[in-house]
């Protein structure tokens, strides 16, 4: 997706990714997340200790706001990370899926931030229940999880005719 996209291409439902690629999407993404949270919790433990506050596990482990905020940074650091960076998620690169707008395009930083708070709306998982496999953080944001391989031939396909009228 070098090239410039032409202003009149849009995402069109047969390019969104498959509920079975978005549901891997979730599972690999959960999974590395998961990893991240216990390689993080090991990391702050050990300089808690180091600072001589060895009471921080105790504390940790019974303060479900303090794990809620732990598990809700970790999340939203992976997602802007790899979704600014690349537009998608170890899991998109796995399933070959990416975060577009609708013409196609990466998505602004805004928007990413904005589809990474959307995810922890209660409940978003259950707004994949309809036909069209999108979510709510996909609604909200205006961004559209797609195919990549289709996506770049159809690009190629529309700049091809573009060219080609340009030309005559």
């Amino acid at each position: 997706m070098g090239e410039s996209v032409p202003k009149q291409f849009q995402i069109t439902e047969d390019l969104y990714a498959s509920y079975s690629q978005r549901f891997l999407n979730l599972i690999i993404d959960t999974f590395i997340q998961l990893v991240l949270f216990f390689l993080s919790l090991v990391f702050l433990i050990a300089i808690m200790e180091l600072n001589g506050n060895k009471n921080f596990p105790n504390y940790f482990v019974k303060n479900q706001i303090a794990q809620y905020t732990f598990v809700t940074c970790i999340s939203l650091v992976y997602y802007n990370f790899f979704e600014i960076l690349c537009a998608r998620t170890i899991g998109k690169f796995i399933t070959q899926t990416i975060v577009v707008n609708l013409n196609g395009e990466r998505p602004n930083h805004e928007t990413i931030l904005i589809r990474s708070l959307c995810r922890m709306i209660p409940f978003n998982a259950l707004s994949f229940l309809g036909i069209i496999p999108r979510g709510w953080h996909d609604s909200i944001s205006k961004t559209y999880v797609v195919r990549t391989n289709l996506l770049e031939e159809r690009i190629r396909n529309v700049q091809s005719l573009y060219n080609d009228k340009k030309e005559e």
